[in-house]
Protein backbone atom coordinates (compact mmCIF):
# COMPACT_ATOMS: atom_id res chain seq x y z
CA UNK A 1 0.00 0.00 0.00
CA UNK A 2 1.72 3.41 -0.94
CA UNK A 3 -0.40 6.52 0.14
CA UNK A 4 -0.56 9.84 -2.06
CA UNK A 5 -0.41 13.14 -1.20
CA UNK A 6 -1.54 16.59 -2.77
CA UNK A 7 1.35 18.10 -1.76
CA UNK A 8 4.22 19.30 -3.97
CA UNK A 9 5.95 16.14 -3.45
CA UNK A 10 3.27 14.33 -5.14
CA UNK A 11 5.22 12.77 -8.02
CA UNK A 12 2.11 11.92 -10.07
CA UNK A 13 0.72 15.52 -10.25
CA UNK A 14 4.75 16.45 -11.07
CA UNK A 15 4.71 14.44 -14.19
CA UNK A 16 1.02 15.72 -15.06
CA UNK A 17 1.58 19.29 -14.30
CA UNK A 18 5.56 18.84 -16.24
CA UNK A 19 6.46 21.19 -18.82
CA UNK A 20 9.54 19.40 -19.75
CA UNK A 21 9.47 15.20 -20.41
CA UNK A 22 10.14 13.13 -17.37
CA UNK A 23 10.78 9.61 -16.35
CA UNK A 24 8.89 7.50 -13.53
CA UNK A 25 10.71 6.06 -11.06
CA UNK A 26 9.31 3.01 -9.23
CA UNK A 27 10.49 0.58 -6.23
CA UNK A 28 9.96 -2.58 -7.53
CA UNK A 29 12.13 -4.95 -5.29
CA UNK A 30 13.31 -4.27 -1.61
CA UNK A 31 16.09 -6.69 -0.19
CA UNK A 32 16.62 -6.55 3.57
CA UNK A 33 15.24 -3.24 5.35
CA UNK A 34 13.99 0.21 3.27
CA UNK A 35 14.03 3.69 4.33
CA UNK A 36 10.47 3.54 1.89
CA UNK A 37 7.91 1.11 1.04
CA UNK A 38 7.50 -1.21 -2.64
CA UNK A 39 5.65 0.67 -5.16
CA UNK A 40 6.81 3.95 -3.62
CA UNK A 41 7.30 6.76 -6.76
CA UNK A 42 9.39 9.65 -7.81
CA UNK A 43 9.18 11.92 -11.09
CA UNK A 44 12.30 12.91 -12.41
CA UNK A 45 12.40 15.52 -15.34
CA UNK A 46 14.68 15.80 -18.47
CA UNK A 47 16.99 18.62 -16.38
CA UNK A 48 17.40 16.25 -13.85
CA UNK A 49 15.31 17.98 -11.53
CA UNK A 50 13.23 15.41 -9.70
CA UNK A 51 9.75 14.90 -7.18
CA UNK A 52 9.66 12.01 -3.99
CA UNK A 53 12.25 10.26 -3.06
CA UNK A 54 12.99 6.68 -2.85
CA UNK A 55 16.04 5.99 -0.34
CA UNK A 56 17.15 8.24 2.64
CA UNK A 57 19.07 10.48 0.26
CA UNK A 58 21.84 8.41 -0.97
CA UNK A 59 20.98 7.15 -4.57
CA UNK A 60 18.12 9.86 -6.11
CA UNK A 61 21.23 11.82 -7.52
CA UNK A 62 22.20 8.55 -9.32
CA UNK A 63 18.53 7.69 -10.19
CA UNK A 64 18.30 11.31 -12.20
CA UNK A 65 21.33 10.48 -13.61
CA UNK A 66 19.98 7.17 -15.18
CA UNK A 67 16.54 8.50 -15.39
CA UNK A 68 17.75 11.60 -18.01
CA UNK A 69 19.67 8.64 -20.24
CA UNK A 70 16.54 6.42 -20.19
CA UNK A 71 14.04 9.40 -20.86
CA UNK A 72 17.01 9.83 -24.14
CA UNK A 73 16.59 6.28 -25.04
CA UNK A 74 12.98 6.21 -24.92
CA UNK A 75 13.85 2.49 -22.88
CA UNK A 76 12.41 1.23 -19.58
CA UNK A 77 15.19 -0.33 -17.35
CA UNK A 78 15.63 -1.89 -14.09
CA UNK A 79 18.28 -0.16 -11.24
CA UNK A 80 19.52 -2.31 -8.79
CA UNK A 81 21.20 -0.84 -5.44
CA UNK A 82 22.81 -2.12 -2.06
CA UNK A 83 23.07 -6.10 -1.97
CA UNK A 84 24.08 -7.26 -5.71
CA UNK A 85 24.33 -3.68 -7.43
CA UNK A 86 26.80 -3.37 -10.00
CA UNK A 87 27.20 0.13 -8.32
CA UNK A 88 29.73 -0.83 -5.78
CA UNK A 89 30.41 3.10 -4.99
CA UNK A 90 26.87 3.75 -4.16
CA UNK A 91 26.17 1.97 -0.79
CA UNK A 92 22.84 1.80 1.31
CA UNK A 93 23.00 2.63 4.83
CA UNK A 94 20.64 0.41 5.92
CA UNK A 95 22.35 -2.27 4.42
CA UNK A 96 19.57 -3.58 1.97
CA UNK A 97 18.66 -3.91 -1.37
CA UNK A 98 16.46 -1.93 -3.79
CA UNK A 99 15.50 -2.38 -7.55
CA UNK A 100 14.02 0.94 -9.41
CA UNK A 101 12.20 0.63 -12.63
CA UNK A 102 12.30 3.51 -14.40
CA UNK A 103 9.53 4.43 -17.48
CA UNK A 104 10.85 7.10 -19.55
CA UNK A 105 7.44 8.96 -21.09
CA UNK A 106 4.73 7.53 -18.66
CA UNK A 107 1.21 6.89 -19.55
CA UNK A 108 -0.30 10.29 -18.54
CA UNK A 109 -3.75 8.96 -18.90
CA UNK A 110 -3.15 6.12 -16.45
CA UNK A 111 -1.42 9.18 -14.08
CA UNK A 112 -4.58 11.10 -14.64
CA UNK A 113 -6.90 8.31 -13.75
CA UNK A 114 -4.93 7.76 -10.83
CA UNK A 115 -5.02 11.50 -9.45
CA UNK A 116 -8.73 11.37 -10.23
CA UNK A 117 -9.19 8.36 -7.59
CA UNK A 118 -7.50 10.40 -5.35
CA UNK A 119 -8.59 13.33 -5.39
CA UNK A 120 -12.21 11.74 -5.21
CA UNK A 121 -10.67 9.67 -2.21
CA UNK A 122 -11.13 6.64 -4.29
CA UNK A 123 -8.48 3.29 -3.74
CA UNK A 124 -7.10 1.69 -6.85
CA UNK A 125 -3.92 -0.45 -8.04
CA UNK A 126 -1.98 0.15 -10.43
CA UNK A 127 -0.30 -2.81 -12.40
CA UNK A 128 3.05 -2.21 -14.37
CA UNK A 129 4.64 -3.93 -16.74
CA UNK A 130 8.77 -4.57 -16.34
CA UNK A 131 9.94 -4.72 -20.03
CA UNK A 132 7.31 -2.29 -21.37
CA UNK A 133 6.52 0.25 -19.17
CA UNK A 134 2.86 -0.96 -19.52
CA UNK A 135 0.70 1.20 -16.97
CA UNK A 136 -2.70 -0.14 -16.57
CA UNK A 137 -5.16 0.35 -13.55
CA UNK A 138 -6.90 -3.23 -11.98
CA UNK A 139 -9.36 -4.05 -9.26
CA UNK A 140 -8.51 -3.15 -5.56
CA UNK A 141 -5.80 -5.55 -5.40
CA UNK A 142 -2.93 -5.90 -2.61
CA UNK A 143 0.56 -4.61 -3.48
CA UNK A 144 2.58 -7.03 -4.90
CA UNK A 145 5.97 -8.11 -6.69
CA UNK A 146 5.06 -10.36 -9.66
CA UNK A 147 7.14 -12.11 -11.90
CA UNK A 148 7.50 -9.10 -14.90
CA UNK A 149 5.08 -6.71 -13.24
CA UNK A 150 3.95 -5.02 -10.11
CA UNK A 151 0.69 -3.85 -8.80
CA UNK A 152 0.76 -1.04 -6.18
CA UNK A 153 -2.31 -0.36 -4.15
CA UNK A 154 -2.98 3.21 -3.73
CA UNK A 155 -4.98 4.37 -0.87
CA UNK A 156 -6.09 8.20 0.12
CA UNK A 157 -4.30 9.73 2.67
CA UNK A 158 -5.41 9.67 5.91
CA UNK A 159 -7.51 12.93 6.82
CA UNK A 160 -8.49 14.29 10.18
CA UNK A 161 -11.95 15.73 11.00
CA UNK A 162 -10.89 17.94 14.09
CA UNK A 163 -14.32 19.15 16.80
CA UNK A 164 -13.84 21.12 19.59
CA UNK A 165 -12.69 24.72 20.76
CA UNK A 166 -9.62 26.15 22.52
CA UNK A 167 -6.42 25.48 22.51
CA UNK A 168 -5.91 21.13 22.41
CA UNK A 169 -8.45 21.73 19.04
CA UNK A 170 -5.73 24.45 17.85
CA UNK A 171 -2.89 22.85 18.59
CA UNK A 172 -3.58 19.50 17.74
CA UNK A 173 -5.31 20.78 14.19
CA UNK A 174 -1.85 22.63 13.71
CA UNK A 175 0.34 19.67 14.29
CA UNK A 176 -1.40 17.16 11.95
CA UNK A 177 -1.74 19.62 9.18
CA UNK A 178 1.83 20.85 9.71
CA UNK A 179 2.64 16.93 8.56
CA UNK A 180 0.77 17.30 5.28
CA UNK A 181 -2.65 15.49 6.22
CA UNK A 182 -5.25 17.06 4.73
CA UNK A 183 -7.50 18.82 8.24
CA UNK A 184 -10.69 20.05 8.80
CA UNK A 185 -11.67 22.29 12.05
CA UNK A 186 -14.96 22.24 13.47
CA UNK A 187 -16.31 24.89 15.43
CA UNK A 188 -18.38 27.02 17.23
CA UNK A 189 -15.53 29.29 18.18
CA UNK A 190 -15.03 32.01 16.18
CA UNK A 191 -11.18 32.79 17.61
CA UNK A 192 -10.71 28.60 17.13
CA UNK A 193 -11.61 28.62 13.33
CA UNK A 194 -9.59 31.95 13.12
CA UNK A 195 -6.17 30.02 14.53
CA UNK A 196 -7.37 27.15 11.89
CA UNK A 197 -7.37 29.80 8.70
CA UNK A 198 -4.06 30.86 9.75
CA UNK A 199 -2.46 28.18 9.47
CA UNK A 200 -3.77 26.36 6.93
CA UNK A 201 -7.16 24.42 8.00
CA UNK A 202 -10.39 23.74 6.13
CA UNK A 203 -12.53 25.55 8.71
CA UNK A 204 -16.07 25.00 9.26
CA UNK A 205 -18.31 26.75 11.66
CA UNK A 206 -20.87 24.78 13.86
CA UNK A 207 -24.22 26.52 14.32
CA UNK A 208 -25.57 24.24 16.64
CA UNK A 209 -24.73 20.45 18.34
CA UNK A 210 -25.09 19.01 15.13
CA UNK A 211 -22.97 18.27 12.63
CA UNK A 212 -23.01 20.69 9.16
CA UNK A 213 -24.70 19.14 6.52
CA UNK A 214 -21.35 18.03 3.54
CA UNK A 215 -19.46 16.55 6.19
CA UNK A 216 -17.68 13.66 4.19
CA UNK A 217 -16.24 10.33 6.16
CA UNK A 218 -14.73 7.16 4.81
CA UNK A 219 -12.83 4.75 6.12
CA UNK A 220 -9.43 6.82 5.84
CA UNK A 221 -10.99 9.65 7.95
CA UNK A 222 -9.90 10.01 11.43
CA UNK A 223 -12.23 12.06 14.23
CA UNK A 224 -10.93 13.51 17.15
CA UNK A 225 -13.26 15.81 19.71
CA UNK A 226 -11.54 18.48 21.84
CA UNK A 227 -14.39 20.01 23.82
CA UNK A 228 -14.08 20.78 27.55
CA UNK A 229 -18.22 21.48 27.38
CA UNK A 230 -19.28 17.72 26.88
CA UNK A 231 -22.26 18.75 26.31
CA UNK A 232 -21.25 19.47 22.40
CA UNK A 233 -19.98 15.33 21.91
CA UNK A 234 -23.27 13.62 22.01
CA UNK A 235 -24.55 13.99 18.92
CA UNK A 236 -21.40 14.37 17.12
CA UNK A 237 -20.53 11.38 18.51
CA UNK A 238 -23.30 9.56 17.79
CA UNK A 239 -22.73 11.14 13.79
CA UNK A 240 -19.35 9.46 13.76
CA UNK A 241 -20.25 6.03 15.01
CA UNK A 242 -22.70 5.58 12.26
CA UNK A 243 -19.98 6.56 9.68
CA UNK A 244 -16.61 3.61 8.60
CA UNK A 245 -13.97 6.45 10.08
CA UNK A 246 -11.74 4.22 11.24
CA UNK A 247 -10.69 6.45 14.67
CA UNK A 248 -13.20 8.33 16.50
CA UNK A 249 -11.73 9.35 20.16
CA UNK A 250 -13.25 12.52 22.51
CA UNK A 251 -10.45 14.09 24.79
CA UNK A 252 -11.62 13.92 28.79
CA UNK A 253 -11.09 11.76 31.95
CA UNK A 254 -12.20 8.48 32.31
CA UNK A 255 -15.12 9.66 34.27
CA UNK A 256 -16.24 11.93 30.88
CA UNK A 257 -15.73 8.70 29.40
CA UNK A 258 -18.62 7.03 31.42
CA UNK A 259 -20.92 10.00 31.09
CA UNK A 260 -20.34 10.00 27.58
CA UNK A 261 -21.31 6.32 27.02
CA UNK A 262 -24.33 6.44 29.56
CA UNK A 263 -25.78 9.53 27.27
CA UNK A 264 -25.08 7.51 23.64
CA UNK A 265 -26.85 4.55 25.41
CA UNK A 266 -29.75 7.01 25.83
CA UNK A 267 -29.63 8.62 22.56
CA UNK A 268 -29.74 4.24 21.21
CA UNK A 269 -26.37 3.66 20.14
CA UNK A 270 -25.01 0.13 19.93
CA UNK A 271 -22.87 -1.68 22.86
CA UNK A 272 -20.63 -2.64 19.32
CA UNK A 273 -20.28 1.04 18.61
CA UNK A 274 -19.46 2.14 21.75
CA UNK A 275 -16.26 -0.30 21.70
CA UNK A 276 -15.14 2.27 18.75
CA UNK A 277 -15.17 5.14 20.70
CA UNK A 278 -11.71 6.36 22.01
CA UNK A 279 -11.36 7.83 25.38
CA UNK A 280 -9.06 8.91 27.06
CA UNK A 281 -7.45 8.96 24.06
CA UNK A 282 -3.74 9.76 23.68
CA UNK A 283 -0.89 6.66 24.17
CA UNK A 284 0.16 8.64 26.73
CA UNK A 285 -2.21 8.88 30.09
CA UNK A 286 -3.20 12.03 32.11
CA UNK A 287 -1.34 14.36 29.77
CA UNK A 288 -2.65 17.67 30.37
CA UNK A 289 0.33 19.89 27.91
CA UNK A 290 -1.69 20.78 24.88
CA UNK A 291 1.09 20.14 22.85
CA UNK A 292 1.53 16.57 24.30
CA UNK A 293 -1.99 16.09 23.89
CA UNK A 294 -1.77 16.61 20.35
CA UNK A 295 1.66 14.09 19.31
CA UNK A 296 0.46 11.29 21.83
CA UNK A 297 -2.85 11.19 20.16
CA UNK A 298 -1.69 11.71 16.38
CA UNK A 299 0.41 8.74 17.74
CA UNK A 300 -2.52 7.00 18.51
CA UNK A 301 -4.40 7.57 15.22
CA UNK A 302 -1.73 6.57 12.91
CA UNK A 303 -0.81 3.28 14.53
CA UNK A 304 -4.78 2.35 13.82
CA UNK A 305 -4.15 3.98 10.60
CA UNK A 306 -1.18 1.21 10.00
CA UNK A 307 -3.99 -1.77 11.35
CA UNK A 308 -6.23 -0.85 7.54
Amino acid sequence: MFDLNSTGTNPIIAALTATQPCTFAVIVGIEGPSYRPLGAMMTIFASGDYVGTLSSGCVEADIALHAVDALADNTTRVLRYGVGSPFFDIELPCGGGLEILLIPNPDVSVLQAIEDNRSNRRSCTLEIDFNTGTMSLANNEETARLEASIKIRLDPEIRFLVFGKGPEAETFATLVNSAGYPTYLLSPDAETLKTGSRIGCRTIRMQSRTVPNGVGVDYRTSIVLFFHDHDWEPPILQWALKSDAFYIGSQGSMRARNSRDIELRLMGVRETDLKRLKGPIGLIPSTRDAGTLAVSVLAEVLADAMKL
